[in-house]
């Protein structure tokens, strides 16, 4: 008795041998094929970076865009190793944070430094914010030159705020804003805040080694640089030495109003005879224009009126003001004031008590 045969598979007939579909192993040769020529390809564009950029054979890692460089163009980028630094990444953030709280207002939202910052359009807000002034700029720009052209009135303006408007900064410039370079933008952040007194702390001694690539008779050259963006500051990012007033800010509080109403006292005895009246330290001396006619009736001279501005428009004559008055008093004998100008302007309170107790030292005796 025959055995009974199989059933044929549902499936229908397997297929032929020759039939276009892959075995596994015939995939499997196939990914070793493409790895292959990957690593090939990878090995060629490593010698063609190697032929771009002769010498040393430790050179840093950069993408091929790096190379692409004009001669005599300098071009520079974070090394990725101090992208990793703990110090620069707090930095970073504690900046970002810095920048989204004066922005809230305008509903800006700034999660990248360099990718946010480089058309001018967030700084441009951000020092309006700052100084209470408009820039005449226009909102929205698309172009690159467009853009160039309002990053560099920005950037003038910046220059100016920062007490640089003789001198170009070398640390950031149109050119390497817009191009996003990181450590340009750092630089100009951390003294924005060191300038403003912005109510964060500074990660302390943060340096970055900076990779900068040059070309020069059609030949690449590196070199890096160890950049220092932060250095030591106190609680609100400003270098300084501590002194009696730190102490009656931090712990006497009571103590700082009885100084203050005693130099309230002061500066009336001498603004009274030309019928003035300063019953706020903390905001009335911010343009100068006290300070000044505070000097010349301490001095018993009268101040000439085109020596400064009387009606102060915007931060330039303001400063302008507070470092004539400035100049009175090194010529009345004082040394020079610890605080600067745009410390008295941007309504530095320590500042402003600082400057007035040494006109109070001086001549607490004269009536």
């Amino acid at each position: 008795m025959s055995s009974p045969s199989r059933p044929k598979s549902p499936h229908g007939v397997a297929p032929k041998k020759d039939d276009k579909e892959e075995s596994f192993w015939d995939k499997i040769g196939t990914l070793g094929r493409k790895k292959k020529i990957k690593e090939v390809q990878e090995v060629q564009e490593e010698g063609k970076n190697a032929i771009d950029s002769p010498g040393n054979p430790m050179a840093p890692s950069l993408p091929p865009e790096e190379y692409a460089l004009d001669e005599n163009e300098e071009r520079s980028m974070v090394e990725p190793k101090s992208m990793e630094d703990i110090k620069l990444k707090a930095l970073i953030a504690v900046l970002v944070d810095w920048i989204n709280d004066e922005l809230a207002e305008h509903r800006m939202i700034v999660q990248n430094v360099d990718e946010d910052l480089y058309d001018g359009q967030v700084l441009q807000k951000l020092l309006e914010k700052l100084t209470g002034q408009k820039l005449d700029v226009p909102e929205v720009t698309q172009s690159e030159e467009n853009q160039k052209q309002k990053l560099r009135t920005v950037l003038a303006y910046a220059n100016r705020v920062l007490g640089l408007a003789r001198t170009s900064s070398a640390r950031w410039s149109v050119e390497s804003i817009h191009s996003k370079t990181l450590v340009s933008i750092l630089h100009l952040l951390v003294s924005l805040a060191r300038q403003f007194r912005a109510p964060i702390r500074l990660p302390e001694n943060v340096v970055v080694n900076v990779v900068v690539v040059t070309k020069k008779d059609g030949v690449l050259s590196h070199r890096i640089v160890a950049e220092e963006i932060t250095s030591t500051y106190d609680d609100l990012g400003v270098r300084c030495e501590r002194d009696a007033f730190d102490t009656l800010f931090d712990h006497a509080p009571d103590k700082l109003q009885v100084v203050k109403k005693s130099l309230v006292t002061f500066v009336n005895k001498q603004l009274n005879k030309i019928h003035l009246e300063v019953t706020d330290l903390d905001t009335q001396f911010h343009d100068g224009v006290y300070l000044t006619l505070l000097m010349g009736m301490l001095e018993g001279y009268f101040v000439p009126l085109h020596e400064f501005f009387l009606t102060p428009k915007d931060f330039d004559q303001k400063v302008h003001n507070v470092a004539f008055a400035f100049e009175l008093m090194q010529d009345s004998g004082l040394p020079k004031p610890k605080a600067r100008p745009e410390d008295i302007v941007n309504l530095d309170l320590k500042s402003t008590l600082r400057v007035l107790y040494n006109l109070f030292t001086k001549y607490k005796h004269v009536n």
